[in-house]
């Protein structure tokens, strides 16, 4: 909120240079520093993460499904819908696209959250959004 002339000389007064705290309450400048950083997310986010690798690597036959190396997974925008970024080996990145990727993931997604469901202890088994990144082939 930018500051008045009144408001600005009172505040000249009391010190000889303003920064960019000066005037505002202490509660809403440090809320804002540390509402990215929620461990509660954060660490589903790690337990998710962990389910998807044993998951992956060996509950379904599609070897593309077990090249598939969970990267990260981050909450998007919150902790009830996850973006799940994966990678491919870089040996079957020559043989399958992206999009054939995506595709096989969505259609075990109901598979995925069940299994995520019982390796967390919630109500709701979080929603799961899946973006591949390619690996570099130089």
């Amino acid at each position: 909120m930018p500051l008045n002339n009144k408001q600005r000389e009172r505040l000249f007064a009391l010190c000889g240079q303003l920064n960019e705290d000066d005037a505002v309450d202490p509660r809403e400048f440090f809320r804002q520093r540390y509402r990215c950083n929620d461990s509660k997310a954060l660490r589903l986010c790690s337990q998710v993460a962990d389910t998807l690798s044993l998951v992956l690597s060996g509950e379904f036959a599609d070897e593309t499904l077990h090249s598939l190396e969970v990267f990260t997974v981050q909450p998007a925008p919150n902790a009830r819908r996850l973006l799940v970024i994966v990678r491919p080996h870089a040996d079957i990145a020559d043989s399958v696209t992206p999009e054939e990727i995506l595709a096989k993931l969505e259609s075990i997604n109901g598979v995925l959250r069940t299994e995520i469901a019982q390796a967390i202890s919630r109500r709701k088994a979080p929603s799961l959004m899946y973006q591949v990144l390619w690996p570099n082939t130089a």
